[in-house]
């Protein structure tokens, strides 16, 4: 059984795993990312990204219009019975799809020297103020930090019997591409019964179509076809975006058990990040920008436990955890109520009528949802 030492060790390859190791690698840090699938690599997700986190990236050395993403500034919102209202994106955002953004951003943390390893790990110990991680293929890797960012669900979970873990989630996400046409410039989120479809363009002129629903209103129904079909298209904005496109995918995507729980973000001295220490409702459409920000937290909070030497262990978990929940708590909060709001299929319209009476609510929900500019030194 081999042993490596690492100043970091990230489980998990995803936006926030990735751009935490690159940030890593830019202060001198030995820096070894664990990722189980290979790049680049689909994935069920909504692929629109709040502006907020452009500097941030533009600060790890990567500028997404170098690889065909789209300026978004427009949001449009529609309702199961077909009413309408569009507004402006108080700070505007960009359609890039993960297969092109991690396989990016994964050849850039290469060019910075991180260590990339294909595997899975299975267990994860906290012993004598070191980690060790065990991965499938029998090896161990010890390091003075881990974060933990493997996304939505994991074995991880389960292994640490993180709470959230136990209770069953009544959520499917659906994903595909098509071709046709868009507007470049709008994000668009069309609400059906028992669910939400975000809409967007992303690089190559794709359009991306990601849907959540639940097991309640899917389960009635004996696949995605007839799903799609018979409650899907009953919004005329899907219908006539499905039946005026050509599939890209061969098969659709999917992810079952989607957790909008609470979630702790430190676990067993384990830095949670990204979907790990918390996911927003699809319908607020910002988890990747979350993803991203959470890394710049994580990765600010390392650098000056590991070069500065001025915090213990438990003052860097204390800190971590109380700046994750500043930043991201009243976010959650708000997309747990919106998302609620809007699952209530008799309240939908009302609230859209309501929208259109008083629009200047429509940009002030958003900022909600969102964070400000992030400030880079």
């Amino acid at each position: 059984m081999q042993k490596q030492y690492f100043d970091v060790i990230i489980i998990g390859g995803g936006l926030a795993g990735l751009c935490s190791a690159i940030h890593l690698s830019k202060h001198d840090l030995k820096v070894l990312l664990i990722e189980k699938n290979s790049y680049p690599k689909h994935k069920v997700c909504g692929e629109y990204i709040s502006n907020e986190v452009l500097p941030y990236l533009n600060y790890l050395g990567f500028n997404p219009f170098d690889f065909g993403a789209k300026r978004i500034s427009k949001f449009e919102l529609t309702t199961h019975n077909n009413k309408k209202i569009e507004a402006n994106l108080p700070l505007g955002g960009f359609g890039m799809s993960r297969y092109e953004m991690d396989f990016q951003l994964y050849q850039l943390a290469l060019k910075y020297g991180v260590s990339v390893e294909q595997d899975t790990v299975v267990d994860v110990a906290f012993k004598n103020d070191e980690f060790q991680v065990e991965t499938k293929s029998n090896t161990i890797f010890t390091s003075k930090i881990a974060i933990g960012a493997f996304g939505k669900r994991s074995n991880l979970d389960v292994k640490f019997k993180r709470d959230f873990i136990r209770k069953k989630s009544p959520y499917l996400g659906v994903k595909i591409h098509v071709s046709g046409n868009f507007p470049e410039d709008k994000v668009a989120l069309h609400n059906f019964k028992g669910g939400y479809c975000g809409v967007s363009k992303v690089e190559n002129n794709h359009i991306n179509l990601c849907y959540i629903t639940s097991y309640d209103a899917f389960k009635k129904h004996k696949d995605i076809e007839s799903f799609q079909g018979e409650v899907v298209f009953k919004n005329s904005a899907l219908k006539h975006i499905f039946q005026h496109t050509d599939t890209v995918f061969e098969n659709p995507l999917t992810i079952s058990q989607i957790s909008f729980e609470t979630k702790n973000p430190v676990e067993n001295h384990i830095l949670m990040c990204g979907d790990s220490a918390g996911m927003i409702h699809p319908l607020c459409g910002n988890g990747m920008g979350m993803a991203i920000r959470s890394a710049k937290i994580v990765s600010d909070g390392i650098v000056e436990f590991l070069n500065e030497d001025t915090k213990s262990r438990s003052q860097l978990e204390i800190s971590y955890t109380k700046t994750w929940r500043k930043t991201f708590a009243f976010r959650l909060k708000i997309g747990h109520a919106i998302a609620y709001l809007f699952r209530q299929d008799w309240l939908a319209p009302k609230l859209l009528v309501l929208l259109r009476v008083f629009p200047f609510l429509v940009p002030q929900i958003i900022r909600m949802t969102h964070g400000k500019l992030m400030k880079m030194p």
